[in-house]
């Protein structure tokens, strides 16, 4: 009987116990799934200070607290005709009971989740006052709630241009996870998106926040990334799969990245080879707009290196895409290398390089060699030529311009140098020279690339006069015209041309201009 009556008291206690945990509950939590809703709307519009909706609510208590709803936004105040900050067409939240008392929630998960980021310097902000509200003290953020993890599927985050014709830069999220979320701290997170241009899937873990409602961009964020095979196809007339990975820091306004990119099969369609290309690089990156500035890229490749800076900004209104400006500086290069990337076939010639150039890439659907806008001046030392035959000629040019047709074939190498610019698929030189022991060649003119053609003009400076580059009857008939190239100081100077094919062009004396007295010096 006393054992009976122990379990009796002890049953009635443990019911006591729940009957008044439940009223306690009950007390703390509305009784009805509107009530629920206005003051979930009411919390989180205090919170945040902003303008909160919740479109559809139902929950229960019994035997964890599970609430699920629909169509949840939060807009800035004073901006209720702007899109919203955050959209969330479904969502499920759930706590425990040991957990609530704590202020801490268990789970929430979310689907379809919608952010918007605003671009920074608002006009519109300014012709407001800022929120009469006063900072938290300690106490007040001991009571924000804290979620222990909230899962999101299927979203995306899109950063909105200040220009209202501009479209949004938008990045798919396939999955985030975000642990200890709470408003006034900074939250882990781990998240898979889907880049958009390039395409290609980024893997990133970090921290974020604690958000900033008064000005999004000054929210800050750190963390780690790789991104995988991103298709650079998408760029017409370039292709290849791009891999990188680095680590990222600051605030969404002002991300500075840190990163290497390996494109093994990188390729240009002019000249269709493909080689490896390497490449690190220190960015500062805007995550409210997109626009970047390229503090400095060390690339490699086959054996050529080239830095860079510059910056990756959007296009003007009414023309949608970004605009690539770099400054280029190539000091340890082969001509080799570079002319794989426009040349088909093997390469012409084979030296050392050094360029510096200014590079502009406009945006557009054509080919990146239709767009793409070089302007530099470049040097190559000890070229030889690929082709046996266009080697032997400049060979032979050199013997004769010496005054020595009959001396013995030797290794003759060519140094060159100039000005050029590169724009709508032409390469034009205004200032280029072209030098053998015994000849020096100056050129103007231009180089189509898709039909591979040359169409230049210039003259041929040579040590010997023009009696000299012949023997035997050649040489003492040559003698009479030998006035008409005479060049001050000695030798010769003719004036040529170079047209037709790259593979086979044609070298020639330019009969029009042998008696105009500006080409005599």
């Amino acid at each position: 009987m006393r054992t009976r009556k122990v379990w009796v008291w002890t049953v009635l206690g443990i019911a006591a116990f729940l009957t008044v945990t439940a009223v306690l509950i009950v007390a703390a939590v509305p009784l009805t799934s509107d009530a629920l809703r206005h003051r979930m709307i009411d919390t989180l519009s205090s919170r945040l200070d902003a303008d909160v909706a919740i479109g559809d609510l139902h929950w229960r208590v019994f035997p964890t607290l599970h609430a699920s709803g629909s169509d949840l936004t939060i807009r800035r105040k004073r901006h209720s005709d702007a899109k919203p900050l955050i959209a969330i067409k479904r969502f499920t939240v759930d706590a425990g009971v040991a957990g609530l008392i704590r202020r801490h929630v268990a789970h929430v998960a979310l689907d379809g989740l919608d952010i918007e980021i605003p671009p920074g310097g608002d006009e519109q902000d300014a012709s407001h006052e800022p929120p009469n509200r006063a900072p938290a003290d300690a106490g007040e953020f001991e009571k924000t709630v804290v979620i222990d993890t909230l899962d999101a599927v299927g979203g995306q985050v899109a950063t909105v241009s200040k220009h209202p014709n501009k479209a949004p830069k938008v990045w798919a999220i396939h999955a985030l996870r975000l642990h200890n979320v709470g408003v006034q701290q900074a939250m882990p997170f781990e998240a898979t998106l889907t880049n958009a241009i390039p395409p290609g899937e980024i893997d990133t873990r970090g921290t974020f926040g604690p958000w900033q409602p008064d000005d999004p961009g000054k929210t800050a964020l750190e963390g780690d990334f790789t991104f995988a095979r991103a298709d650079l196809s998408i760029f017409h007339g370039i292709s290849g799969i791009l891999s990188a990975h680095g680590s990222f820091g600051g605030a969404l306004e002002r991300i500075e990245v840190r990163g290497e990119t390996e494109t093994p099969d990188f390729s240009v369609r002019l000249g269709g080879h493909q080689f490896p290309l390497h490449a690190a690089y220190r960015t500062i990156v805007d995550g409210t707009n997109g626009d970047t500035r390229l503090e400095r890229i060390d690339a490699t490749f086959l054996e050529s290196v080239l830095t860079a800076r510059g910056s990756v900004v959007d296009s003007p209104p009414g023309v949608q895409g970004r605009i690539v400006s770099l400054d280029v500086v190539m000091d340890r290069a082969r001509i080799e290398d570079v002319m794989q990337m426009a040349v088909k076939g093997a390469p012409p010639m084979r030296g050392g390089l050094r360029l510096t150039t200014k590079f502009v890439l406009p945006p557009g659907e054509t080919d990146v060699a239709d767009r793409l806008r070089l302007d530099g001046q470049f040097a190559i030392a000890r070229a030889r030529f690929a082709s046996y035959d266009v080697q032997s000629r400049i060979e032979e040019l050199s013997r004769r311009s010496r005054g020595k047709p009959d001396a013995a074939q030797d290794r003759v190498v060519s140094d060159f140098d100039g000005r050029f610019k590169l724009g709508d698929g032409r390469l034009s030189a205004p200032a280029l020279s072209f030098s053998v022991p015994g000849a020096r060649v100056e050129l103007a003119g231009q180089y189509a690339l898709r039909s591979e053609t040359l169409d230049f003009r210039g003259r041929l400076l040579m040590d010997a006069k023009v009696s000299q580059t012949q023997t035997g009857v050649k040489s003492l008939l040559l003698k009479v015209i030998d006035p008409l190239f005479k060049r001050r100081g000695g030798g010769s100077v003719i004036p040529i041309h170079v047209r037709g094919p790259r593979r086979d062009p044609d070298f020639g004396i330019d009969m029009r201009r042998v008696f105009k007295r500006g080409d005599k010096s």
